[in-house]
């Protein structure tokens, strides 16, 4: 059985009513890295979406945050992150969410990226468009650098790497009317998506980072590739620019 739209998002409202449920209360802290955290609540939303995916839709392969990879019997493939914004849920920060992304054959055909405390509900379907909470969204129609607002993150390994992201922070800082940095990918894309920002780049990301917020961004309409403009954004090195498509040019341009 192949799971529909509605399926996904009723897994993403499931898991994030755990997160929510559990925001309030003092959390249980591991560390993966120096600033790489996970919480009891990670482990909760993954363990609740790893028993309905495989109750319900038996046979796919899994990538997962906090799992990792699961082998499956079939061509069906899901992007889980069962809590984006771990730092910030871990601190009080409202900014967080639950990401799902489903391909079929190869092909992202669904995604769901929930906002627990905000009630929103980012989803798309390919060649159906892009939704929130089952309202048409677009990208903006935002035609020069220096009238755009940006959105970005930092890796993990920001501590003692060269591809820190600074460079390109402080250059295009000067160059459009912010950047923001929200520490939640999927919540930077699906702002993307919603007009509410008109770009959002990351370097060094995981792929259940970025698969389910990249097809939302492409059925808004953004111009969605790897950083080096490569098509497939969820290739190794996996990096993204998704962009209102009239600053999409001089926005690669300034990431050299």
């Amino acid at each position: 059985m192949k799971p529909t739209l509605s399926d996904i998002e009723t897994l993403a409202r499931g898991a994030g009513k755990i997160l929510q449920d559990g925001y309030n209360k003092a959390h249980t802290i591991h560390y993966k890295g120096i600033i790489d955290l996970v919480t009891e609540a990670d482990h909760a939303s993954e363990a609740f979406l790893l028993n309905e995916i495989a109750s319900k839709f038996p046979g796919g392969h899994i990538l997962t945050e906090e799992t990792g990879s699961i082998e499956g019997q079939n061509a069906d493939l899901w992007y889980i992150d069962p809590l984006d914004g771990t730092v910030n849920y871990a601190h009080h920060i409202p900014i967080f969410c639950v990401s799902i992304g489903f391909a079929l054959n190869g092909k992202m055909s669904h995604a769901a990226v929930y906002d627990p405390l905000r009630d929103e509900m980012f989803s798309a379907e390919r060649g159906k468009g892009a939704f929130l909470n089952g309202n048409k969204i677009q990208v903006s129609e935002t035609k020069e650098l220096g009238k755009s607002l940006l959105v970005t993150g930092f890796p993990y390994d920001t501590w003692n790497t060269e591809l820190d992201n600074f460079k390109y922070f402080e250059r295009l800082g000067k160059k459009t009317q912010g950047v923001r940095r929200l520490g939640s990918a999927a919540l930077d894309g699906c702002y993307v998506a919603a007009g509410r920002f008109d770009a959002f780049w990351e370097f060094k990301l995981k792929p259940w980072d970025i698969a389910a917020a990249g097809l939302i961004c492409e059925e808004a309409g953004a111009k969605v590739t790897a950083v080096d403009g490569r098509d497939n954004y969820l290739s190794a090195p996996l990096s993204i620019i998704a962009s209102t498509p009239g600053i999409y040019e001089e926005l690669k341009e300034q990431l050299r």
